[in-house]
């Protein structure tokens, strides 16, 4: 048997390369254009897409036979070579797009899965009971299997292409592969059969060719159409994403592999760029400050956990392509595109923010300040006036005797005091921080006010849990604190009144000290100013006590929080963090 007598016919061969690679490119299409960026294909676009594919395979392999001396024998065992092929097509393509292998990996087993199908079914298909004898040439059935898997692995290769022709030539590409397989492997093949085809029997066959070139056709417009709709779908979708993405002032990017993969409009105008392919491509650190490099590469290599972490911002220093430097805040999200992961990146100009920001730090300063020097002016300016009066006295000889000495020590405590406390808010404080425990800080606390507290006729109560409270701290700041509050509120109380300490467990982490008096109490518009420099409700506060007090509860790592109700007295509730009971070696 010579195949060759009819298989040179450019007719047949026109027609066999136009069905393969018109199937080729339908399954192609059904894939990649229904579908957006970045996801997945499913398995049904995958099944559909395989059986477009094998039943163009089909339909050339008859046509290829027709032109042939090879005798074509419908039978049941037809319909299993077909759902072979399409399964093995159908792995090549699930394969492909699965983003769990190596680019050049997949598109390998790809490529050999389809060659695969298309090997099943050219030779199963020829095979049939009524061969008397069979003989194989083997290198050229590897030829005619190297030449199919070359057309298939460079459509697969052509389709990672961003270009539009893509479809075209990889259609193509994969097409003449599956022919040529087809008329290798047909040369490679002697077949004697036991029967000759007649004519009856060949007018059979093509009437059922021409009835399965019609379902052919019923399902390509049918795929066809499913496809337009698809497309019409999704670029109603793309024209969504341009609104949202290439019409927004923020600049969103795609990088790959520490590249520029893309940015919309605003990222060029972000980095002074005329065209995309000045940044696109790059390397993201050119542009990138030295000193902020190690921290993007960190950053890139974190892998993000949950929302929280995504939507967490990095500030960033860049230089435009013209060198003019922009301070940037930019939030990524780690996704997949094209069967890669990428870090998808919004980053935005903070330069002018960070400006206004740093205006505002300094006009706050400056205020502050102001207020400050105030503050300081006028509490040390009174004594000072006063020991100024005293000195004038003592240089006339008016005063013979040392009545006002107590006076004169009285108003230089004043100073010495507003110094003091001045300096502990202006520092930072060296914390040598032991293990201390609260029932003893506040017994001490509560004896030092006690005299005072008793002159004013303040009745003092403790309700302590009997388990003793361990913190960590500075014991004398924190009785400091537990002081200045305690005087204010004996102070509160000048008619006589009762002072409730309390010490008890908040949760299984903190301690919770309230120290609350039946005073007179504050209205709001007072209970907001506490805590401000030199702001206080007794007539020769200096408000810098509490101040203090504030500083020395945050620097435990504490909290305060103060209610208060007008004719009903004032509430102050201290949090500290809580530590386990010390061995009797700490002790």
């Amino acid at each position: 048997m010579n195949p060759l007598s009819q298989l040179g016919s450019p007719s047949f061969l026109l027609l066999s390369l136009f069905i393969i690679s018109f199937a080729t490119y339908m399954m192609f299409i059904m894939q990649w254009r229904r579908k957006p960026s970045g996801t997945q294909v499913s398995a049904s676009n995958c099944i559909a897409a395989a059986l477009v594919f094998t039943l163009g395979l089909w339909t050339m392999h008859v046509v290829l036979l027709l032109a042939s001396d090879f005798m074509m024998d419908i039978r049941w065992t037809l319909a299993i070579n077909f759902a072979i092929t399409t399964f093995l097509v159908f792995l090549s393509l699930r394969y492909y797009h699965s983003g769990r292998l190596p680019v050049r990996l997949a598109e390998v087993i790809s490529a050999l899965l389809m060659v695969g199908g298309v090997a099943c079914l050219h030779y199963f298909s020829i095979l049939s009971h009524s061969i008397n004898r069979l003989e194989f040439n083997i290198p050229l059935v590897a030829v005619s299997f190297l030449l199919g898997f070359a057309g298939c692995y460079a459509a697969f290769v052509l389709m990672r292409r961003p270009a539009q022709w893509r479809y075209a030539a990889a259609s193509f590409v994969a097409g003449l592969g599956s022919l040529t397989m087809h008329a290798v492997g047909m040369f490679a093949l002697t077949v004697e059969y036991r029967h000759v085809m007649t004519l009856d029997r060949l007018n059979q066959f093509l009437m059922l060719l021409a009835f399965i070139l019609c379902i052919l056709v019923l399902l390509i417009i049918t795929f066809s159409y499913t496809t337009w709709l698809g497309m019409k779908k999704y670029t109603q979708i793309d024209e969504r994403y341009k609104l949202l993405v290439e019409n927004s002032t923020d600049t969103i990017a795609i990088i790959v592999e520490g590249k520029w993969e893309y940015l919309n409009p605003s990222g060029l105008r972000l980095f002074e760029a005329e065209r995309e392919d000045e940044l696109v491509g790059h390397c993201i650190f050119k542009l990138l400050h030295g000193g902020k490099h190690l921290e993007m590469q960190t950053w890139l290599q974190q892998t993000p956990d949950g929302r929280e972490y995504a939507l967490r911002p990095i500030e960033l220093q860049w230089q435009t392509l013209r060198g003019n430097p922009i301070l940037t805040e930019m939030v990524r999200i780690r996704a997949t595109y094209d069967g890669k992961q990428v870090e998808q990146v919004m980053i935005r100009d903070i330069s002018e923010r960070k400006r206004n920001e740093q205006l505002y730090v300094n006009a706050e300063k400056l205020s502050i300040a102001g207020q400050l020097a105030a503050g300081v002016a006028h509490e040390i300016r009174n004594p000072l006036t006063s020991l100024k009066g005293f000195m004038q006295l003592l240089a006339t000889g008016r005063i013979q005797d040392q009545q006002y000495l107590p006076l004169m020590r009285s108003e230089l405590s004043r100073i010495e005091s507003t110094v003091t406390e001045l300096l502990m808010l202006s520092k930072p404080q060296a914390l040598e921080l032991r293990r201390n425990n609260l029932r003893e800080l506040l017994s001490e606390c509560t004896a030092a006010v006690g005299a005072q507290a008793k002159a004013q006729r303040v009745r003092i109560q403790h309700r302590f849990d009997p388990a003793p409270a361990w913190v960590l701290g500075v014991a004398v700041q924190l009785k400091q604190a537990f002081i200045n509050v305690m005087k204010n509120a004996v102070e509160a109380m000048p008619d006589g009144g009762l002072l409730l300490i309390e010490l008890k467990r908040g949760d299984p982490d903190t301690h919770l000290v309230t120290v609350a008096d039946n005073g007179s109490g504050m209205p709001e518009e007072q209970l907001a100013k506490l805590g401000q420099p030199f702001y206080s409700t007794k007539d020769k506060g200096t408000g810098l006590g509490l101040l203090v007090t504030y500083k020395i509860i945050d620097n435990h790592d504490g909290k305060i929080a103060i209610d208060s109700v007008l004719g009903g007295g004032t509430t102050l509730r201290f949090t500290l963090p809580a530590i386990s009971q010390p061995d009797d070696s700490d002790s």
